[in-house]
């Protein structure tokens, strides 16, 4: 399974950007995580494979979206509102096993990161 994200930037305050990664392989579910400098990877949404159910952090709940479009192979996160705190590197992983969502251990594959910073 091969992952690669895109969509980062910068971005004021209030903004918002759309977070995609494009994935290769079947996996039982997907999730995005963060990174900022000095802190421990946070993760911040998932989505099963199969019945779509999502999970969201509560750090970023009713501002950041997570979808998937299996015809195109393609996890979305869309974030809105998005605030100084958000600033990070983002990262989209997947995984083959089962495991809670918001563990990176539960994660087997794992995309390169895209930046993400709001002034």
């Amino acid at each position: 399974v091969q992952l690669v994200e895109s969509g980062g930037g910068s971005v004021q305050a209030g903004g918002s950007l759309r977070l995609s990664c494009e994935y290769s392989g079947y996996t039982r579910c997907m999730g995005w995580f963060r990174q900022a400098p000095g802190k421990t990877r946070e993760g911040v949404a998932a989505i099963t494979a199969t019945s779509g159910r999502t999970d969201v952090a509560d750090s970023v709940k009713g501002r950041f979206t997570i979808s998937k479009d299996n015809a195109k192979n393609t996890l979305y996160l869309q974030m809105n509102s998005l605030k100084p705190e958000d600033t990070a590197m983002y990262y989209c992983a997947g995984t083959s096993r089962g495991g809670t969502w918001y563990r990176s251990q539960t994660y087997n594959y794992w995309g390169q990161g895209t930046q993400v910073t709001v002034s």
